[in-house]
């Protein structure tokens, strides 16, 4: 077992690609997904732009720009990446949605910017009303929802330059699906598993006309955080159970076009497996869901377990190889980047 935290390269961010984020700005991709990874598990996705707007509608996964992922700002774990942007330069957002309370994906000075510059409306599981109470969120403007609980919700985007109608607004309409997770829940030392913890499935709705049914078009997962199994020490893991979940929802939606899996934060095994993938476990996952496409998170930011921090993403695409899989179909992209998915 590993005793000491790894070392942490001194051109860290040059390895991991930092850049300002563009948000896919400079690119002709209106019809088609964009992802923004911002850090850690904190991905910004805008769907296609419909027709007439100005923008697709935008959902920020697990926001969290804090120095420290900790209940104080003076002590706990530091990062070792800056995030690639101010959360005050986050563009206008649509949906705020967590995965569950730990500090590193539910972050209080975040979600206070995030409600004073956008009042977006605020997504998160089962008994988090507390926390949105206690930052001053509107109980109108928060949603906490049980798995398989899910909304259709719809967003008046501003009208593209030189489009005019009646309200310089076009309507656009996704659903929301709340999905299991393995993992828990604390933000405190007497609070564990008093608040339900989640993934998220996203599908597009596009209204061709109003005769017609609407249908599906791009679909979204995003895995929060995770475990898939626990493994003792000394035990294979391909010969241990495995959380039927993910399968559960490959089964309901079908396929997803982008998965956003994690893929870091494992070592030791005993220890964390029931609580955080592995790499092999992350492709496990992306099979289980029927994804055509991930991207990794939850890695490239703070030391939080043992494992070095540039071994994640060089085990994914060993475990791809392993799995038949080719290598492109589950990457790392750039901090800051903005990948763009095609259907």
């Amino acid at each position: 077992m590993l005793t000491a935290s790894p070392t942490i390269p001194d051109d860290i961010e040059q390895q991991l690609k930092w850049q300002k984020p563009t948000w896919g700005k400079d690119t002709n991709a209106a019809e088609k997904l964009k992802a923004t990874w911002l850090g850690h598990a904190s991905f910004m996705v805008e769907l296609p732009t419909p027709v007439g707007a100005s923008r697709g509608p935008r959902i920020l996964f697990d926001p969290v720009f804090s120095h420290r992922c900790f209940p104080s700002a003076y002590v706990g774990p530091a990062r070792y990446t800056r995030p690639p942007c101010p959360a005050e330069e986050i563009p206008v957002i649509d949906i705020v949605v967590i995965s569950h309370n730990h500090y590193d994906h539910m972050d209080a000075p975040t979600l206070t910017i995030l409600r004073e510059r956008h009042n977006p409306h605020f997504f998160a599981p089962l008994n988090n009303d507390q926390t949105f109470v206690e930052l001053d969120i509107s109980p109108t403007r928060f949603h906490c929802l049980d798995w398989w609980e899910d909304r259709e919700i719809s967003v008046d985007l501003p009208a593209a330059q030189g489009v005019t109608t009646g309200s310089n607004t076009v309507n656009a309409q996704f659903r929301l699906t709340c999905t299991p997770s393995q993992h828990q829940s604390n933000r405190g030392v007497l609070d564990r598993y008093h608040t339900l913890w989640s993934s998220w499935a996203i599908e597009e709705i596009r209204v061709v006309g109003e005769a017609a049914a609407p249908n599906v078009g791009f679909k979204v997962w995003f895995g929060g955080d995770t475990g898939y199994r626990h493994v003792e020490n000394g035990q294979d893991e391909d010969k241990v159970p495995h959380c039927p979940a993910f399968k559960e929802i490959g089964d309901k939606f079908g396929s997803f076009d982008l998965a956003l899996i994690p893929i870091g934060a494992y070592n030791p095994r005993q220890e964390m497996s029931s609580w955080h993938v592995s790499p092999s476990d992350s492709v496990r996952i992306f099979q289980d869901i029927k994804a055509k496409k991930a991207l990794a998170m939850h890695w490239g930011t703070w030391v939080l377990t043992f494992e070095p921090v540039l071994e994640p993403p060089a085990l994914i695409a060993q475990e791809l190889k392993k799995a038949g899989l080719s290598e492109d179909v589950f990457t790392a992209c750039g901090l800051g980047e903005t990948v763009i998915i095609s259907k």
